[in-house]
């Protein structure tokens, strides 16, 4: 599988960060957000799971995941093996591991959050919820970016309602007015009010539970 690995110049221990694309792949909005996480201390590895066969056989691939074996799945294997990989990267801490994705992508963050030890948080960017949505009973802490103006926010209001239920840490938010896309600044949805937030709370979230500053995590 082909990735982007952004990393700090520092030679201290530092976090990691799997991103997960959205359909359009690897592309350098994609790229651009593992940077992001560079710069303020994180390794960050954007995987490109295109990148493992032919696209059709991918794209069949990816949508059985989705729709016919949620948490059991080549892309959950993928992604842990990336995560493996991160965790292996000089400075890289194991113990300091997140995901975050994008639609498709934030699909499987969180599929990933629901069966991987090894990952201490996760975000999902307008994702779906994995069937049964009682597999989040064993996910580690969420951070999640929703657009009201989306088919997501529906699965968004019923993550935070089971995560409620569960009594595990989570930060839910949908925004009023925002679409489908709104964190891809070259998306025409673009919206950079709640891309500017949504990044935030994000930020806020993993330093808290990668980084260990202080607060509660939910919401």
């Amino acid at each position: 599988m082909q990735a982007h690995y952004a990393a700090p110049e520092s030679p201290d221990a530092r976090p990691g960060v799997i991103v997960i694309h959205e359909a359009y792949g690897l592309n350098q909005n994609i790229r651009e957000i593992a940077d992001r996480f560079a710069a303020v201390g994180y390794a960050a590895l954007a995987v490109d799971l295109f990148s493992t066969a032919a696209g059709p056989i991918c794209m069949a691939r990816i949508v059985n995941g989705l729709l016919m074996r949620p948490l059991k799945n080549g892309i959950v294997r993928d992604l842990q093996s990336a995560l493996d990989f991160l965790g292996v990267q000089p400075g890289v801490d194991p113990r300091r591991l997140g995901a975050i994705g994008f639609c498709m992508g934030g699909s499987y963050a969180l599929q990933l959050a629901c069966v991987d030890g090894d990952l201490k948080v996760a975000a999902i960017f307008y994702g779906f919820n994995p069937r049964p949505l009682a597999a989040v009973a064993r996910a580690c802490p969420l951070v999640g970016s929703y657009p009201e103006k989306d088919f997501t926010a529906r699965a968004g209001r019923k993550l935070a309602v089971a995560l409620d239920g569960y009594g595990l840490l989570h930060d839910v938010k949908v925004y009023p007015g925002a679409r489908h896309s709104f964190f891809n600044d070259r998306s025409k949805a673009y919206d950079a009010d709640a891309a500017s937030d949504s990044w935030r709370r994000t930020l806020a979230f993993f330093d808290q539970h990668l980084l260990g500053s202080p607060g509660s995590g939910s919401g």
